[in-house]
């Protein structure tokens, strides 16, 4: 077991400075005990403006340094975050709920983005356009100014930290609002790279609902993106449009697995059940929580897949051999459990899981084991609708137009897994699929550089690629006679 101290700071980080909060303070939680973990800073609207004029004050020197500049303190940064992977995975794996020994990864993947937006820092560029003897015509891409990234909670370092880079590295200052449930790791973060950045270019800045809708409508921040629950990407994307801010949303999804016959069955069932991610409880955007088999090998599939569920066991997060983590609240198992019932009194069969776990020592967490439905039907709820918990829906196909008219009946659609050894087929597929980011023959993985983002209410616009940094620029033209 990792083992560290918890932050030694729990109030806002604005002005290059620890600043204590006027809204007062809030209790974390330990999702795995369901105890307080102690009071963190909850910003109030005076708060926030006072963070956004301190960033707004900042943006214009940031923004005039050499791009090569912005980019070695952003290295500086990331290579903070690789040195303390350990000590930030513990602080994550104790808020969070999601297992120690997979949280050591997030860092890095974090710095890494990091690294890959620093890169790219000097590659942002415009174009000059042929207008004909005596005048020249050019574009150039300035940043927006402050932006203001709003962040989910099951991977509370890697997107906290990993999400400043494409903003920073083109210029603007940045005001982070890691998740409410989970802040830890963000305070130790800035307590760990407090003096790197120039005071006023990365701010930290916990806040709850009265914090987080300041920070949305302050007209000093023109650039906003968000990782969460679509009705909250709904809620900012309408506040935003009263002062037609830009927006990114990455946002939920009720994402399919599907399975042709001709596929290698061993592999699909592994990815079937290694695409839910049940190790983060199922809490995650890109979750294949519907699984389409085809009828004839539905048998066979469902018997791997039932095998392979059972790596997948409740336990104490910050232990290295724990395979499954809690849900983030008491509030959100009562979400989870209630789709569970639904389910059944839908008509779905529960094949495995379901329950919460015996073993005492999981009492008080918020734990639910892994579960899986199957004889389910694309009109029920669990087909439907997104549970972000570990809750894996079956439905069985056999005529693929129907089939895919159900992968696409949902309202989301940000990612896809499709199996078949038949190039044919998974052209076609991915063709007839309305998501945005597909697999074939593989589940779950994210490409640096690949730009991740979806269709419909799974969100807008495009991140983990070089159309982010885009994003985070306005064009500009200038056209000179001479």
């Amino acid at each position: 077991m990792i083992e560290v101290g918890l932050p030694s700071h729990r109030d806002l980080f604005y002005d290059g400075q620890w600043q204590r909060p006027q809204g007062g303070y809030v209790e974390t939680v330990n999702p795995a005990t369901g105890l307080s973990l102690g009071p963190c800073a909850e910003a109030s609207a005076a708060d926030v403006d006072a963070a956004v004029q301190a960033a707004h004050r900042a943006q214009r020197g940031w923004a005039g340094m050499k791009p090569v500049e912005r980019a070695a303190v952003m290295r500086r940064f990331a290579g903070i975050l690789r040195a303390n992977a350990d000590e930030l995975a513990y602080l994550d794996a104790l808020n969070c709920g999601n297992p120690v020994r997979e949280m050591r990864n997030d860092a890095v993947v974090a710095a890494t983005m990091i690294e890959y937006c620093a890169g790219l820092a000097t590659e942002v560029k415009g174009e000059t356009l042929p207008m004909g003897d005596g005048v020249l015509n050019y574009s150039v891409r300035e940043p927006y100014g402050v932006v203001a990234r709003i962040m989910a909670y099951n991977h509370p370092v890697m997107f906290t930290a990993g999400k400043i880079g494409a903003a920073l590295a083109v210029g603007n200052t940045v005001i982070m609002k890691p998740p409410h449930q989970a802040p830890l790791s963000s305070y130790r973060m800035m307590e760990l790279a407090e003096g790197i950045f120039p005071a006023g270019v990365l701010s930290i800045i916990t806040a709850g609902r009265d914090g987080s809708e300041a920070l949305v409508r302050h007209p000093l921040v023109p650039r906003l993106s968000l990782i969460g629950s679509v009705p909250t990407g709904i809620a900012i994307a309408k506040a935003a449009a009263e002062q037609l801010k830009h927006v990114t949303l990455e946002l939920g999804g009720k994402n399919a697995c599907i399975v042709y016959p001709d596929a290698d069955l061993d592999k699909a069932a592994r990815a079937a059940v290694d695409g839910m991610n049940f190790t983060w409880c199922g809490q995650s955007c890109g979750s294949t929580s519907r699984l389409f088999l085809h009828e004839s090998v539905y048998d066979t599939v469902m018997d791997k897949v039932l095998e392979r569920v059972r790596h997948y066991k409740p336990g104490i997060p910050t232990r290295m051999d724990t395979t499954m983590g809690a849900l983030i609240s008491r509030q959100h198992l009562e979400k989870v459990l209630s789709y569970i019932e639904i389910a059944k009194e839908e008509g779905a069969t529960l094949a495995y899981g379901g329950q919460r776990p015996d073993d005492p020592e999981l009492a008080n967490g918020f734990f639910v084991a892994p579960t899986v439905f199957t004889d389910v039907t694309a009109d029920m709820r669990i087909a439907r609708e997104e549970v972000f918990g570990p809750v894996l829906s079956v439905i069985s196909w056999s005529d693929e137009e129907a089939m895919l008219d159900q992968v696409n009946a949902v309202d989301y659609g940000l990612t896809g897994g499709i199996w078949t050894t038949n190039l044919a087929t998974a052209h076609r597929a991915a063709a007839r699929i309305q998501a945005g980011f597909l697999w074939v023959n593989g589940a779950s993985s994210h490409f640096l550089g690949a730009s991740f983002g979806g269709y419909k209410k799974s969100g807008i616009g495009r991140e983990e690629g070089f159309e982010e940094l885009l994003s985070f620029t306005q064009l500009k033209n200038v056209n000179i006679n001479l």
